[in-house]
């Protein structure tokens, strides 16, 4: 059986090399489908690792809680907001908690200003504890500190993009720039931070909490964020619930309403991620297996026209013993091979396809394919190729040996 195996793996070769071209032809549907498949696998895995990287960086004991509208609420003027009351609230009731700050956005101007130069910020007022609970920290001067809030002094720390889109000094500390209509004067300078899903996080300027809410006004519809980090001790899952609880219970909700606030932790925005980039992948390969069942049908057709064109020297092999589980065993793994050389060709070009994609998008994560896509790549191809084999090795097989050697 083995030398059966041998010899109808070795007629099969002989059988692709001698028609390269048809042979191509034949599996390129399969290409087109394995490196599409492969192309988005690769682009994506490295995206996904870069990010799981960066939102490792943000730190596993810090929560961050928003405001949270659905859809249909805001499409009627409803607007849900967390207060300076439930940050009051939190604080004092709040248990596990070791630092906590509220986050209060420019709303009105994200400009800032330093002599000739404009650059656009995110702006926002915080206090000294966002130092531990983001875990950031200044390269030149200071961060800010308690009496820089109870004072509302006009003062900021920037990020390192908003230094080199003003054109500051490398040690920015005791410059100025204007904010709102007003001066500020830089104390600090942050450490680089780098980028998560794109968005820079050194493109950022922070104010003192009263000092930004002197700039917006006394605005009764204030919605502000707040971020949080754990004690040591703290278990994360028993502190969400608790905050969950006093939150809804300050909002009034009842049993069935939903929460107008979102809890969420680094790893969970993460899982988040992975879905997003689960879904996108999963949908892509089911419009490009309408690829795969193409090429398994030009296989089909191929080794149909192959039979055909071999009919008598399939007569001549039944006339001198062979067998039609040989003769089947041939054409089948004939398909089995067209079909995995289709699979090894689309896996090298969809993984060249996906460096291309990377290396020519700035900052983007370079290509990575895991080895659960490449053999399920190689897998679903001779899948295919079994699958379309079938039928023309059936048809080989079961030839009547006479009317085979009649055949012209």
């Amino acid at each position: 059986m083995f030398f059966a195996f041998l010899e109808s793996s070795r007629s099969a070769f002989a059988a692709i090399l001698a028609n390269r071209l048809r042979s191509f032809l034949t599996t390129l549907g399969i290409i087109i489908g394995v490196a599409s498949v492969i192309a988005v696998v690769s682009v994506t895995g490295g995206m996904s690792a870069f990010i799981g990287d960066s939102f490792a960086s943000l730190g596993t004991n810090s929560l961050t809680i928003q405001s949270y509208t659905p859809f249909e609420d805001l499409m009627k003027g409803i607007r849900s907001r967390l207060t300076p009351a439930d940050l009051e609230l939190i604080e004092k009731r709040g248990e596990g908690i070791a630092s906590i700050t509220p986050i209060l956005e420019a709303n009105r101007s994200s400009q800032l200003k330093y002599g000739p130069q404009t650059a656009y910020s995110l702006i926002m007022g915080t206090t000294y504890a966002y130092q531990d609970v983001a875990q950031t920290y200044t390269e030149f001067g200071r961060f800010l500190a308690q009496a820089d809030n109870i004072t509302r002094r006009r003062i900021a720390v920037i990020g390192e993009d908003v230094r080199e889109n003003l054109n500051l000094p490398e040690n920015p500390v005791n410059e100025y720039v204007e904010l709102s209509g007003e001066w500020f004067k830089i104390v600090g300078l942050l450490e680089p931070m780098g980028d998560v899903m794109g968005q820079s996080r050194d493109n950022i300027v922070l104010v003192p909490y009263s000092t930004m809410v002197s700039i917006l006004g006394n605005q009764a519809q204030t919605d502000i964020g707040i971020q949080l980090s754990l004690t040591p001790t703290a278990n994360l899952e028993v502190v969400t619930s608790q905050l969950t609880s006093l939150l809804r219970n300050a909002h009034d909700l009842s049993g069935s309403e939903d929460d107008d606030f979102r809890i969420q932790t680094a790893e969970q925005l993460m899982e988040q991620f992975d879905q997003i980039l689960g879904t996108l992948t999963m949908v892509i390969a089911g419009i490009v297996s309408i690829s795969l069942l193409v090429g398994g049908i030009g296989i089909m057709n191929i080794m149909l026209v192959s039979v055909t064109e071999r009919t008598r020297e399939i007569g001549i092999c039944k006339a001198i013993g062979a067998k039609s589980h040989h003769i089947l065993m041939q054409f089948l793994i004939e398909a089995l091979l067209l079909s995995l050389l289709g699979g090894a060709i689309g896996l090298a070009s969809g993984y060249g396809l996906g460096m291309l994609i990377s290396n020519n998008i700035p900052d983007f994560p370079p290509a990575s394919v895991p080895l659960w896509a490449a053999a399920l790549a190689l897998g679903f191809s001779g899948f295919v190729g079994v699958v379309f084999g079938i039928l023309p090795a059936a048809k080989a097989a079961n030839l009547d040996p006479i009317d085979a050697l009649r055949y012209e």
